[in-house]
């Protein structure tokens, strides 16, 4: 149903953008294969048939592929940094039914993408829940950490947003356009921009893109690089921006206020999910099996979808 529920919020999120999801305490994917609905539905009856069966067996729920987490035995207490939204939000929403499964969890919030890696690198959190697994990938690499994805959690579609001015087609020579300055983040932006035909990028750049990948810039576009958490609030400054679903959200937008958005199948939609990340050597723990099976369920893939309405899309 999870997975249902994901193709129609894509699709809804997509609809909505036609009019035109990490790093600061950031974030933001999974390549995953859509399935009809047919498939998913009978994919979902299988598993319910699967756990029946076991249970009137007298097995555990747990044995069966794919059951849920069973409750702790002993209560666990497990401090998860995130960013303020969505990240915190979901995970407060979850709050109660991780209880009752063993592990109480403390919201620790950040505004930035690199102390909640370097918090968990270091012990002060047990998992953070802000960025996607190329960005966790690249701060691995590039400040020796050694974390690791416990589960792909939620898709935040990336927008081209209205700054000075309201329209796409208003673009002109020059105007200046803000993208995120990390490097995973960049190029996901500059992926977008390309497929709206205003630049073209090196045809090997990828997701490693920076602006100096850009070989034809036919308006003389001025790509400005700025700190993701920052360009929401310097709209005014530039004709346009692209912003990160998080920081779209937090700044009040909708994917239906987007000029522009990532379609269901790009290189972005496909890669750029939302992890749970802990340290390597934990990732096997029962609380965290617990926390992202949790996250995965159906009740709060539902929340994510009615409280976000196409911004937040559920993964699993």
């Amino acid at each position: 149903m999870k997975k249902k529920a994901l193709v129609l919020a894509i699709s809804a999120a997509l609809l909505g953008a036609l009019v035109g999801c990490g790093n600061s305490t950031q974030e933001t994917t999974a390549a995953q294969s859509q399935e009809t609905a047919a498939e998913v539905e009978a994919s979902a009856t299988a598993a319910e048939e699967a756990a029946e069966t076991e249970a009137s067996e007298g097995e555990s729920s747990e044995a069966a592929e794919g059951g849920e987490a069973e409750a702790l035995a002993e209560p666990v207490d497990v401090k998860i940094g995130a960013s303020i939204t969505p990240h915190a939000e979901i995970l407060n929403y979850a709050k109660d039914a991780l209880a009752e499964k063993g592990v109480n969890i403390e919201v620790v919030e950040f505004t930035d993408y690199v102390l909640p890696n370097t918090a968990l690198e270091n012990g002060e959190l047990q998992a953070n829940y802000f960025q996607h697994k190329p960005y966790m990938d690249q701060f691995n690499v590039e400040k020796g950490t050694h974390l690791v994805s416990a589960g792909v959690i939620h898709y935040e579609p990336f927008g081209i947003f209205a700054g000075s001015k309201a329209d796409l087609g208003e673009i002109a020579e020059g105007d200046q356009i803000a993208v995120p300055n990390d490097t995973t983040n960049e190029a996901r932006a500059l992926l977008l921009l390309e497929a709206q035909g205003l630049i073209t990028l090196k045809e090997d750049a990828g997701l490693t893109a920076t602006k100096q990948d850009i070989v034809e810039n036919p308006m003389n576009l001025d790509i400005v690089e700025l700190e993701s958490a920052q360009i929401s609030k310097s709209l005014q400054s530039v004709a346009f921006a692209v912003m990160n679903g998080n920081y779209a959200i937090q700044a009040g937008y909708k994917p239906t206020d987007a000029l522009a958005i990532e379609d269901a199948e790009s290189v972005g939609a496909q890669t750029y999910g939302n992890v749970i990340a802990v340290k390597e050597g934990t990732e096997n723990e029962p609380w965290v099996k617990v926390l992202v099976d949790v996250l995965h369920s159906e009740d709060v893939a539902d929340w994510m979808n009615e409280t976000y309405e196409g911004a937040v899309v559920p993964l699993d």
